[in-house]
């Protein structure tokens, strides 16, 4: 997992190569010092040499100068490499989730992806970091430092051997407990972003229902439970130090009595003694930098796997390699569809779905909420891949086209309408980033936008806030209806896209649709072509001037007809719109 993980620090190799070298000199430097140290004390001191203490002083000051630097130079090469590699590690990400299915969304909650990108991939950044100093420095200070205090006195140097054993196992406990704690940890993390992502977008609801007390009290439970999932790993590492210091300070004090012993008898010399102890000192820091890698390392390894989990997803929606990348008309054949959400194949969404639409009819489609309305256009597009039969666009089987192709032949304005930060115009050219000013008015004016966009002060250049909150949702879906005419669809789906607006704009917007002036208008270069319309809407009226409807229930095709044929035919449909003239009749009554 490290390995996959580590091939995105290859654009800076050289920095992850440098740092580490940089800290073997300046550790090199570090663990003579004290080595020079002890010759002061012994020879210079001793034979009250000024010269050579002078010498060595010089020397020392020099090695420490240079430790310093290049100590300074490996904290910066780190850093660029660490940013870099956290940097096209959440890029690696972000395009990875840009080319997710539909299905493969669904496996991953919003808050969860969030998580991941932020935090996840932050502690990916510090244990790169620590990977190329820490991991570097450490051990090679402990092996380093030791050996040295080993030339000093070989004897004195028992007490590492007993306590090093010690405190790997300590480390290697703590290690294996804390992990699933800190696993449980980050899924709380999860849900608290999903709290604060849902109060943050409903924000206006919560306001409007005076519901601030009980978000508030929400967040608070949410925010203690990432509390106590906290506390319950950290509880385990916080016995690393404590451990760690217990066992090195035994150390410490064991050299002292048996150094002090030593030097009494005349088989040491203070200055020894003295060295020695510097490198208890560097082997102490060494270890407690080796217990904070494990704990590190501990936290990371949750990161990690959950990055990899993203990386490794496997796509469920691919290419052929010898695809077609012209859709040649907005034809639809569903050959015996049927579908299933991953992990429920035994709960069809769909089932024995035969359908015939020809290029430019307009079809509207009813039905209850859950009995596959949406579904059923999101497998046009290739949004989600059939379960069972095939689904023919332009004559060609839609799993044999290129993605980019098949989807910009087909604009589909979904239930959740979405805009983004920026202008209307640039919000409006998602549709086609090239789409002139005549066009994109044109577009605006079949979707009865136009009027709208003109009472603002800026026109089409009004900034629109994330999301579109500037704007109401009846005036968010008509702009996401001209975003849509703009890519000039040879098939374009309205999945519920008029919910929001009122009575008369809807009948505007469908008149619109179905004049070929207007068309013609602002789709020059497909003047001769038809544009397949699909309408999903809850109101009749929406739909009863399509060429035909379709009525679904429970996931298969009830009956096919147009209004009067269904009116006189189909029982639900004549259900339906009886029980809405009726509301619309109770409703201009009072």
């Amino acid at each position: 997992m490290i390995r996959k993980l580590l091939r995105y620090a290859r654009k800076y190799w050289v920095y992850a190569v440098l740092a580490p070298l940089s800290i073997a000199a300046e550790v090199i430097l570090e663990v003579n010092i004290p080595r020079i140290m002890a010759n002061i004390v012994d020879i210079g001191i001793a034979a009250k040499d000024l010269g050579y203490i002078t010498q060595m002083g010089i020397l020392m000051i020099f090695m420490a100068i240079l430790s310093l630097f290049f100590g300074a130079l490996a904290a910066r090469l780190a850093s660029v490499a660490s940013t870099g590699f956290a940097k096209e590690l959440r890029r690696g990400l972000f395009y990875k989730i840009q080319d997710f299915s539909f299905a493969n969304i669904d496996k991953f909650s919003t808050a969860s992806l969030i998580t991941r990108l932020t935090a996840d991939v932050n502690n990916a950044q510090m244990t790169f970091m620590m990977m190329i100093r820490m991991m570097v420095r450490a051990p090679m200070m402990l092996v380093m430092a030791t050996a040295m205090a080993v030339t000093l006195n070989a004897r004195l140097s028992v007490t590492f051997f007993v306590a090093i054993p010690i405190l790997a196992a300590a480390m290697i406990i703590i290690t294996k407990a804390a992990y699933p704690k800190f696993r449980e940890m980050l899924k709380k993390y999860d849900k608290l972003n999903a709290v604060i992502q849902e109060n943050l977008i409903g924000i206006r609801v919560v306001k409007a229902f005076v519901r601030g007390d009980y978000e508030n009290e929400k967040f608070a439970d949410i925010a203690n439970q990432v509390r106590e999932a906290q506390i319950r790993a950290e509880k385990i590492v916080v016995w690393n130090m404590p451990i760690m210091q217990f066992v090195m300070y035994g150390c410490m004090l064991a050299v002292a009595w048996f150094g002090g012993n030593l030097i009494i008898s005349g088989n040491m010399q203070s200055g020894q003694l003295m060295g020695f102890i510097s490198y208890i000192s560097q082997i102490l820091i060494s270890l407690m930098m080796i217990g904070m890698i494990f704990v590190m390392f501990v936290i990371s390894r949750v990161s990690l796997a959950r990055i990899n989990e993203v990386l490794e997803e496997k796509i469920d929606i691919v290419e052929k390699k010898d695809n077609i990348t012209e859709v040649k008309d907005g034809s639809i054949v569903f050959n015996d569809v049927s579908f299933s959400y991953a992990g429920k194949k035994g709960n069809p969404v769909l089932e024995d779905i035969n359908l015939s639409i020809k290029p430019g009819e307009t079809i509207g489609i009813i039905g209850g909420t859950g009995s596959g309305k949406t579904t059923l256009v999101q497998l046009i597009p290739r949004l989600y891949d059939v379960t069972g039969g095939s689904i023919l666009v332009g004559g060609v089987d839609v799993r044999d086209y290129s993605l980019s192709s098949l989807r910009d032949a087909v604009a589909m304005v979904l239930q959740k309408n979405v805009l983004f930060s920026g202008t209307i115009k640039d919000n409006l050219r998602w549709g086609n980033e090239n789409a002139t000013d005549e066009e994109i008015i044109e577009a605006c004016k079949i979707a009865q936008a136009h009027d709208f966009i003109m009472s603002f002060p800026d026109g089409y250049n009004t900034v629109l806030g994330q999301g579109g909150v500037n704007v109401s949702g009846g005036q968010r879906q008509r702009l996401c209806i001209a975003r849509a005419l703009l890519k000039k669809p040879k098939i374009i789906i309205l999945d519920d896209s008029t919910s929001a607006v009122d009575t008369s704009t809807d009948s505007k917007i469908r008149a619109a649709l179905r004049s070929e002036d207007l068309f013609s208008r602002i789709y020059k270069d497909l003047k001769k072509e038809k544009i397949t319309t699909i309408i999903i809407a809850q109101r009749i009226a929406s739909v009863m001037d399509a060429d035909r409807i379709i009525v679904m229930d429970d996931g298969r095709i009830n009956a096919v007809g147009t209004h009067e044929e269904l009116l006189n035919s189909n029982a639900i449909y004549r259900e339906v719109y009886e029980s809405q003239l009726k509301g619309v009749a109770e409703h201009a009554g009072t």
